[in-house]
């Protein structure tokens, strides 16, 4: 039995989409021939000359903080109060998962494939500039990680399409049943919350670090 011309066409992005994660994996390697470093479990090594190099392109704070925008200066408190509630959440969030995932029998989200906070290693920033990349590492992998927990929990409970396409559904919308189909839902839900036991594969097609010869 022949799939609905839209399963045969997100068949074939997929595949496509395999090929473009596994060329920028490729891209990204030739970077860092380039760049001169290395990622040895998960840790940037920059060669020696280049490290020297960086502390030389280096805006010293006193410079970094006269040149800066009033309005940036001005917002500051802002940006860095939402830390309170980033923390909160990846808490609770956290707990959640552990807790409920377990009873559901849905397998957990690795926290750390959704946490990069690499960029404190470039000598090129001061230090206000590595604090701001840390967090904004924190803060963008974190809500990449509570949108997976979300995704696989709207899968399991509720996995029927909206009657509105939002800008950029999760990919587990596309196993959804349509909005309105009654028939569809009751037939497909059990069957529906049994796929997500394999909702680990989904992460499989992101290509993993390891040691660069």
């Amino acid at each position: 039995m022949h799939g609905s011309p839209i399963d045969d066409f997100l068949n074939r992005l997929h595949v496509l989409q395999a090929e473009l994660e596994a060329e920028i994996d490729r891209l990204l390697r030739e970077k860092r021939q380039l760049f001169r470093y290395t990622l040895e479990r998960g840790r940037v090594r920059f060669e020696k000359g280049m490290r020297v190099l960086h502390r030389h392109q280096r805006e010293g704070l006193w410079a970094y903080l006269r040149t800066a925008r009033l309005g940036h200066l001005l917002t500051a408190p802002v940006i860095y109060s939402l830390l309170i509630p980033f923390v909160a959440l990846d808490i609770m969030v956290t707990l959640y998962q552990h807790i409920c995932f377990r009873v559901y029998g849905i397998p957990r989200v690795l926290r750390s494939d959704y946490f990069v906070i690499d960029r404190h290693h470039l000598a090129y920033l001061n230090a206000i500039e590595k604090f701001n990349c840390v967090y904004c590492g924190y803060a963008s992998g974190l809500i990449e990680y509570v949108r997976e927990i979300s995704a696989r929990t709207e899968k399991y409970w509720c996995p029927i399409k909206h009657a509105r396409r939002t800008p950029d559904p999760h990919r587990l919308v596309e196993r959804f049943v349509d909005f309105g189909d009654a028939d569809a839902y009751k037939a497909r839900l059990r069957d529906l919350q049994k796929e997500i036991d394999a909702m680990e594969e989904i992460n499989s097609h992101f290509p993993q670090d390891g040691p660069d010869g």
